[in-house]
């Protein structure tokens, strides 16, 4: 089982999960869990391959998928006897949670997407291509750093690129190699998700400089009823560590009107 940590407020209390993206692990909500843990049960889960969640049982799959992925974080929350959840991904977490609440419904009461990645712009298709053509040949951290200095450019983004930069360290090159064959292949994943309203309710919280995806995410909540979307200002990628404060305030408030809207 995936390793995780949970921090219970009361057995009455709502649940949220946090999913991070690849690279990272549950670390990077180290400016989210003591705000969130006086209103809420959190839960944190290492991914396979990141963080703590890393056995030899995980050497014998060869091939991963965001359906293999979304089981693990599923046989967790079974384990644990929680029925249903907020769940609160960042980047490439995002995917699993939408592929987790578009097969789980019952178990997802909320979605919140931060930097979510919906659809890889141009860019975004050269950089997976040129990846895929020397994932190889060049060490996985020389192609991890030209990732993220490409998605997360600027001096105010350094805190989170050196955050993402120093969790993928931790990686070993073939885990890095495993994800990056999967990432390379979710444009018709995506397409779907574009296309389809799940109807879960969806608070996507990007940055205004995040480029690459935020247009993408633009066009989608307008023909996403289900959805919303609050635009940080003056931040990149990750939002959760470039903006904390604005961060927890705005996702805290949505999973409690989305309380009051329902009593």
């Amino acid at each position: 089982m995936l390793n995780y940590t949970t921090k219970v407020k009361n057995d009455n209390a709502e649940w949220v999960t946090f999913i991070h993206g690849a690279g990272g692990s549950s670390s990077i909500w180290y400016k989210q869990i003591r705000e969130f843990s006086k209103h809420f049960n959190v839960l944190l889960i290492d991914l396979r391959g990141h963080g703590k969640s890393k056995n030899p049982i995980q050497e014998t799959i060869k091939k991963y998928t965001f359906e293999r992925i979304g089981n693990e974080v599923v046989e967790v929350l079974h384990h644990l006897k929680i029925t249903s959840t907020h769940f609160i991904g960042i980047s490439l977490g995002t995917i699993i949670i939408r592929d987790i609440s578009e097969r789980f419904q019952h178990l997802s009461k909320s979605m919140i997407l931060g930097g979510a990645v919906m659809k890889l712009n141009f860019r975004g298709q050269i950089l997976m291509r040129l990846g895929a053509t020397f994932k190889s040949v060049i060490p996985y951290l020389v192609l991890y750093r030209f990732f993220a200095f490409v998605i997360m450019p600027k001096r105010s983004h350094r805190e989170s690129r050196n955050l993402f930069i120093n969790e993928a360290k931790k990686l070993y090159q073939k885990e890095f190699k495993r994800w990056f064959t999967l990432i390379a292949q979710i444009n018709p994943l995506l397409s779907f998700f574009r296309i389809k309203d799940c109807g879960i309710p969806t608070l996507y919280v990007m940055g205004s400089e995040d480029h690459m995806f935020l247009p993408s995410i633009s066009k989608l909540v307008k023909n996403h009823s289900s959805s919303e979307l609050h635009i940080i200002p003056n931040c990149g990628h990750v939002v959760n560590v470039e903006q904390a404060e604005l961060f927890n305030e705005k996702v805290i408030h949505f999973i409690k009107a989305l309380r009051l809207s329902t009593h």
